[in-house]
């Protein structure tokens, strides 16, 4: 025979289409693609994105952010390097309607600027609410004028052109605004915006010693000044002495600014490996099938003088094809796909980003092409060394194990590629890892089970169908433990999702307790205490957290200076560069719990650290603290380590003083109650108490949760994909043995067995392997889920005793439905055809 490789490839990829042997393999295939690439073109424009608005999402070239009015140098050297420079503070505070309009309340993210803002990009300015698109503008809000956001003024019932109260202060709301640039996205600003001129700041008496303001000094000048500045800047950051500030640059970012979305991409990157991994499993299944129903043709080509190079070249050459077709066609449906994500999460992200590149597409076809050469082709190439004898003897030429160094080859590209497609190396290990440990653990569990089912049914007494079963399973042991644990994979990754999806997400938009506080009270000054109370009070309030509160910067721990460089771990970096809230009282707070040490009251130069924190910072009880208060230093040693519960809702602190009274510190008090049901509580607090700032958790939290909502719709859209490659999977594992099972209950029916016994038995068989199965995935999706919820998604998770039981119960139902779906035919079959098809 003449007929190359390419023709023959060609020939048989057309037979084995129309006959549906290749159908499973490019489903397998095309999921893959397509799960990956959808991810993969979302996150390129999500990039070109940044990228493209970069200098505009931060304000300028630079910016300097601080917790503290930066000192003069940081402007002095930027007009030296010709820099221009632009300085804003925000805070959250109480905007509120005048009584003659109302007095209606609402928290708002006060913004003051300064001529020049914004350095980079246009504020946007519209007449009417229905106006997005605005008009841009290089002018700042004239003195004594406010420009606010349209949803301020409907939900204060206000319109342009009225009075706006904002602390001491009143100002008119003149302007809407429609577009502002360096405003951030997901969780930056949940609050309307309000933009003010700096020169007003002072007299709304809103800048308290315990405000949250956060400082932003931008800069924005020719590329080599930049790069002087920042070079500049950063050795001004290392200096000692130095904390609460750090630089965002075009290459820094803004991290707070990709909170959500890297969250999201972390949700989206996980599902799509899960069903590459799948895919995977589901790939190797089916090619073995397909070569095992090729064995004969492969025979008959030898017979007729077809060379081994030219058959492997002909199975090669229909594989490519195969999975060119297929990658090329998930790579359409992962476009198409990417589309609904940027649908499901609008508002997190722009609409209107740029086009993606080709990389994700042509990764996507690398995938494909992968996925077959490493897990598709070692069992067909093996049809090229099916020996001629076959054809008069069939108990020759049977398929053998893969070659371990071709299957390692092609698993550790696999991985590879799955590794830089993760986006997240610590996920992407977890994920990677987490399969490769569990296959291997599966199939070690499986074999040992495998060997004690024999010894565990007694044959004189069990029923009849139970030992055919048992019989069944430990007379193909190979294949029991190629079954159980692609059974066990393909529920692994199931269970996992469905454990992230419901206690991890669910740990993640917790919602307050019943019972919990629902406001938030700050800034109230010591000379209203009093007042605020008995307001309180009259209101029907008298369960209320009440604690002074200061700002406190830790520098000292055991008389040795610390700094961010001193840790290792990004949370103990951002721990001491920050400042804390600190307080005091005599009384240990009731719902935090002492768990080393003791709280002694009115015990001088004592201090009580939350536990976490402590394990954080490496702190111990007796541990001496100096804190940075306001320029003066207050020194404490530990003596008791409290459990704080920060999902209570209720005030905690990191650090507190067992003390009733400490005179000279700069405090504030906060409060924290659940508010009364009558109408008008909050706006007629926020008339008596201007400077105030009061947060209703309840709209904070639903505002919270319906940007989560968008990102767990993103998420569930995707699961669909994982969901069909293990159904894939479980199919393929059903229908790997449909041919030896066709021939054993074919022999059992020609001595006598009924149909209704072989259902029996076939049904005690699927459901045994598929519980196997259940048990060992929930087991393993447990530890891997806690690991990812640990490393990956920083989530404090223990998984319910119930999963392992649960898991099991599925595991048996699914395989009973797959094999129900893969196995009918088999009983149905004719014994004479099922006989003559062996002895073919």
């Amino acid at each position: 025979m003449n007929v190359s490789a390419w023709i023959l490839g060609w020939r048989g990829l057309w037979r084995d289409l129309r006959a549906g042997e290749l159908r499973l393999l490019m489903v397998a295939v095309t999921l893959a693609v397509a799960a990956l690439a959808a991810v993969g073109f979302f996150s390129d424009r999500l990039q070109g994105g940044l990228q493209r608005d970069a200098r505009q999402l931060l304000g300028g070239d630079a910016v300097v952010v601080s917790d503290q009015a930066p000192a003069a140098a940081w402007a002095d050297q930027a007009r030296a390097l010709g820099l221009q420079s632009a300085l804003t503070l925000s805070f959250p505070t109480m905007g509120r309607a005048p009584d003659a309009q109302g007095g209606a309340t609402r928290l708002v993210a006060l913004k003051a600027v300064e001529a020049g803002y914004p350095l980079r990009g246009q504020l946007r300015l519209a007449q009417v609410a229905q106006d997005r698109a605005g008009t841009p503008t290089r002018d700042i809000p004239a003195r004594g004028e406010a420009w606010v956001d349209p949803a301020l003024l409907e939900a204060l019932a206000m319109q342009a052109g009225d009075t706006l109260l904002l602390g001491d202060a009143a100002f008119r709301a003149t302007q809407l605004i429609a577009l502002e640039p360096d405003r951030g996205s997901g969780f930056m600003s949940f609050a309307p915006r309000v933009l003010l001129n700096a020169a007003d700041l002072p007299a709304t008496g809103l800048v308290q010693p315990a405000s949250r303001i956060t400082w932003r000094l931008a800069v924005a000048g020719p590329d080599p000044a930049v790069r002087r500045y920042l070079a500049w800047a950063e050795g001004e950051i290392a200096k000692p002495g130095v904390h609460g500030v750090r630089l965002e640059s075009l290459d820094s970012g803004r991290p707070e600014m990709r909170a959500t979305l890297d969250r999201a991409e972390k949700f989206l990157n996980l599902v799509a490996l899960l069903a590459a991994l799948l895919s995977a499993v589901a790939v190797a299944l089916a090619a073995r099938g397909f070569a095992a129903r090729h064995l004969d043709a492969s025979a008959m080509l030898r017979v007729l003088g077809l060379p081994q190079r030219r058959i492997a070249g002909a199975y090669a050459v229909e594989f490519l094809l195969v999975g060119l077709a297929a990658s090329a066609a998930g790579v359409l449906i992962g476009w198409a796909v990417h589309h609904v994500f940027v649908a499901l999460l609008a508002g997190l992200v722009d609409a209107a980003l740029p086009a993606p590149s080709g990389w994700p597409g042509l990764f996507g076809l690398g995938i494909g092409l992968t996925l077959l050469v490493a897990f598709g082709l070692p069992p067909v190439l093996q049809l090229a060394q099916v020996p001629p004898l076959r054809v008069i003897r069939r108990d020759v030429g049977a398929l053998r194990p893969a070659s371990l160094a071709v299957l390692a080859l092609g698993v550790a590209g696999f991985a590879a590629l799955l590794l830089a497609v993760s986006a997240d190396r610590v996920l992407g290990l977890i994920a990677v890892g987490g399969f490769a440990g569990a296959v291997l653990l599966f199939a070690l569990l499986s074999w040992g089970a495998v060997k004690l089912l024999r010894r565990a049914v007694n044959e004189q007494t069990a029923p009849r169908w139970l030992v055919l079963a048992t019989r069944q399973v430990s007379a193909r042991p190979a294949y029991a433990v190629v079954q159980v644990s692609s059974l066990a994979v393909g529920l692994l990754a199931l269970v996992l999702l469905v454990l992230l999806r419901t206690d991890l997400i669910a740990s993640w938009r917790a919602a307050t307790p019943a019972d919990a506080p629902n406001r938030f009270v700050i800034n109230v000054m010591p000379d209203q205490g009093d007042a605020f109370r008995a307001a309180l009070a009259d209101a029907g309030v008298h369960k209320l957290d009440w604690y002074p509160m200061f700002r406190g910067r830790l520098v000292a721990i055991n008389g040795k200076g610390v700094a961010p460089a001193d840790y290792t771990e990004e949370r103990a970096q951002r721990l001491v560069d920050r400042e804390f809230n600190l307080s005091h009282d005599a009384a240990r707070p009731p719902h935090n719990e002492v768990v080393a040490g003791r709280w002694v009251a009115n015990e001088p130069g004592a201090i009580s650290v939350e536990q976490g924190l402590a394990e954080t910072l490496g702190l111990k009880l007796g541990d001496a603290l100096r804190f940075d208060v306001a320029g003066m230093p207050v020194e404490a040693r530990i003596t008791s380590l409290r459990k704080v519960d920060w999902a209570s809702m209720r005030v905690n602190f990191f650090a507190m003083f067992p003390l009733a009274e400490m005179p000279d510190m700069p405090i504030t008090y906060i409060a924290a109650f659940r508010a009364p049901g009558q109408p008008g509580f909050d706006n007629a607090l926020v008339r008596q108490f201007p400077n105030i700032t009061s947060v209703d958790m309840e709209q904070s939290i639903a505002q919270v949760q319906r940007v989560l909502d968008q990102v767990i719709r993103a998420v569930e859209f995707l699961f669909g994909f994982t969901l069909a490659a293990g159904l894939i999977v479980l199919l393929a594992a059903v229908g790997a043995t449909r041919e030896e099972r066709a021939r054993e209950f074919a022999i059992m029916r020609a001595v006598g067995a009924g149909s209704a016994l072989l259902a029996r038995v076939q049904r005690a068989e699927l459901a045994g392997v598929g519980l196997l199965a259940g048990v060992l995935a929930s087991l393993a999706a447990v530890a891997v889920g806690w690991a990812m919820a640990r490393y990956a998604f920083d989530f404090a998770w223990t998984a319910s005793p119930w999963v392992p039981l649960a898991g099991g119960a599925a595991g048996a139902l699914l395989a009973l439905a797959a094999g129900w779906w893969g196995l009918r035919e088999v009983l149905r079959r004719p014994v004479v055809e099922t006989l003559r098809r062996a002895a073919e």
